[in-house]
């Protein structure tokens, strides 16, 4: 794709489409023009053209750096488990104030971000983070639970915007074919931002082999890295102002109101009602998350261990990502083949894995993790590889668990609308499974009952959505269907630069074009 201005200062962009790849005289070519605006010009550095900035991939790196740094500092908190202090009682208390704001503003995020627009909904979103971080940084020297608790009921609310913003953008904005793979960047980027995260608390506390709270400057780098990403969020252009490489834009609504998108949230339920089989699965997403960070490593691992497991849970969850991102947008194979494959690959995992856990899990109490006598694994000792490999793989399973999960909904429809309706369904139903797992640690459930919630809730939500995986995933989604659910009109919305083959029918434009 070549990039030129024309005399008004328009960019245009030469698509290439090839009818046969074996003759160059047979390409075609068409022009493409976009807005006469700064946020259509692209920068060529050394040698590389980059994408205008108004396009999917610029749009997708920048909220996955203000995940990478709010919610990805987050993660890296938490996954020391207990938020870096030795006893998890402000950890738990704050996480269940969370999770339950979280669980009742997510499932109706969609109404606000449709109404107020992504950027908005993100900057607001982001703020939350830190004053969470800030929290616990204060709560190391005054043990004032009461301001953890508050941060964490404040942050619900701001992370059911950020996130349901968040899956807006990854699901609606690249092409059909492409979603497996912005959906593996995405969370490639985000948790590198845990691993660089927990790459703080591990060098802070690295010849520390008792078990400690972590350190004022952790929470203090947590902190600054939270407010910068927090700043960045404003930096995002509104949905209606991205243009994809062949033209077409983001199904959205151009004139929402809140009475519109208040009625388009039952609406979504009443249009798309097998949706409603998903949503085990939605609980489940989060459900793990309290029994790996505060009844695996926290409960069994000393402070430095602790993060070296962090670093490499999270790594795994890069890697984890970018394979089955990547297995998901295989051309070589139609899209209904690969979610019955991506289905397989899911339970097989769960299977292995938490069949793996089990058998740790038998090895130790929450009675033997809460005597202070206890001796805590510390990575030098022997018999810690086998623990250490079963965590990197519970990050793995993790990665795999929430790409297939967006990567199934985005499969459904390319509606940008319906989309930020479904990614708040997913977000208020994962949080309200978190805070019931987060109030049940604080409650002190048997870890061996909190495991078998786990491998029962992950296998049983797959057996429940195995029905929409087979008979509403289609190979593509028609463009006039997706239109069904805005206001926007086919000539609005559609490919610009599309050159077909000689013959084919000028009418048929589908949505993956």
């Amino acid at each position: 794709m070549a990039t030129e201005y024309n005399d008004d200062k328009v960019a245009t962009h030469e698509v290439k489409t090839s009818v046969d790849p074996s003759a160059e005289e047979h390409i075609p070519t068409h022009v493409l023009q976009l807005p006469n605006s700064w946020m259509y010009r692209s920068l060529k550095i050394g040698g590389y053209k980059f994408p205008w900035f108004a396009s999917p991939p610029v749009q997708l790196v920048i909220i996955s750096l203000v995940c990478f740094m709010c919610p990805g500092m987050f993660n890296a908190l938490n996954g020391m488990g207990g938020g870096g202090q030795i006893v998890g009682d402000a950890s738990d208390k704050a996480n269940t104030a969370l999770y339950s704001t979280f669980a009742i503003v997510g499932f109706f995020a969609g109404t606000f971000t449709n109404k107020l627009g992504i950027r908005t909904a993100l900057s607001f979103g982001g703020i939350g983070y830190s004053i969470y971080v800030a929290s616990y940084l204060s709560y190391s020297h005054t043990k004032n639970i009461g301001f953890s608790t508050f941060a964490g009921a404040l942050l619900g609310v701001c992370a059911g915007l950020l996130w349901c913003a968040q899956g807006a953008i990854m699901m609606s904005y690249p092409p059909e074919e492409s979603k497996g793979r912005y959906i593996s960047w995405f969370w490639m980027i985000f948790n590198l931002g845990a691993v660089i995260g927990s790459l703080i608390p591990l060098g802070e506390n690295i010849h520390t082999k008792a078990s400690s709270t972590v350190t004022d400057g952790t929470y203090i780098g947590f902190l600054v890295l939270t407010l910068i990403g927090a700043a960045l969020s404003w930096s995002l252009v509104d949905a209606k102002n991205v243009i994809r490489h062949d033209g077409s834009k983001v199904i959205v609504m151009k004139h929402p109101s809140w009475k519109s998108e208040i009625f388009g949230l039952f609406e979504t339920i009443k249009t798309d009602p097998y949706i409603i089989a998903l949503f085990p699965m939605f609980f489940a997403s989060n459900w793990f998350y309290n029994y790996h960070f505060n009844e695996v490593n926290a409960a069994y691992f000393n402070t430095r261990t602790r993060a070296l497991n962090g670093v490499v849970y999270y790594i795994m969850q890069i890697i984890g990502a970018f394979i089955f991102g990547y297995a998901l947008d295989n051309p070589r194979f139609r899209r209904t083949t690969r979610a019955k494959a991506a289905w397989v690959a899911l339970f097989a995992l769960i299977m292995g894995i938490w069949g793996g856990g089990y058998a740790f899990q038998k090895t130790y109490t929450r009675e033997w993790a809460e005597d202070k006598n206890s001796v805590k694994k510390d990575w030098s000792d022997p018999g810690y590889g086998g623990p250490f490999v079963l965590y990197m793989f519970y990050g793995f399973s993790d990665a795999a668990w929430q790409t297939c999960v967006y990567w199934f909904m985005g499969s459904l429809t390319n509606n940008g609308r319906k989309l930020a309706n479904f990614a708040g369904f997913y977000k208020g139903i994962q949080s309200a499974g978190s805070a019931i797992t987060w109030r049940l640690d604080d409650l002190g459930i048997p870890f061996m009952n909190m495991f078998a919630s786990n491998w029962g809730l992950l296998s049983g939500s797959l057996l429940i959505a195995l029905p929409v995986i087979i008979w509403k995933v289609e190979d593509t989604t028609p463009l006039e269907k997706d239109l069904e659910f805005t206001d926007e009109t086919i000539e609005e919305v559609a490919p610009k630069a599309v050159v077909r083959e000689a013959g084919a029918d000028v009418s048929d434009v589908s949505a993956n074009a």
